[in-house]
């Protein structure tokens, strides 16, 4: 069976949660998980997340990078980027640098683009938001 798109020799997933899993708690990882099952309860990762169609998750979820093809029931917060897949469904708020979203996704919720503060050009933005910006440091 070939590999998903998302995962490569590069990006390899080190983790599974299967389709009969049932699991509730707190997942923190620094690698990637993807989850085929049920999960309950918060994610924490610096890693990747992928919640394949079929899985059901009602979580507040913080990664790097989140890919979404299953329902998501929570607020979803990645420094990276956020991906919804065309059988995604998300019921909750996404705060995010980057996002896709494909036809026929179901999002009910907020979005707000973040900046990465390690990605700010200083050069141009204007004197006001410089000055606020360099205040806040």
């Amino acid at each position: 069976m070939a590999a998903p798109f998302y995962e490569s020799e590069q990006n390899p997933v080190r983790s599974k949660l299967g389709k009969d899993t049932v699991l509730k708690g707190i997942l923190k990882f620094d690698h990637s998980v993807r989850i085929q099952g049920k999960f309950e309860g918060s994610i924490e990762s610096s890693g990747f997340l992928i919640i394949e169609e079929g899985a059901m998750v009602r979580a507040e979820i913080k990664a790097n990078s989140i890919i979404i093809g299953g329902v998501v029931y929570g607020n979803i917060e990645a420094s990276e980027k956020v991906e919804m897949l065309s059988t995604g469904k998300i019921y909750g708020n996404v705060r995010t640098a980057k996002l896709k979203i494909a036809d026929g996704v179901t999002f009910e919720g907020k979005c707000e683009m973040i900046k990465r503060s390690d990605r700010i050009d200083i050069f141009s933005l204007p004197l006001q938001e410089l000055k606020k910006l360099i205040q806040n440091v």
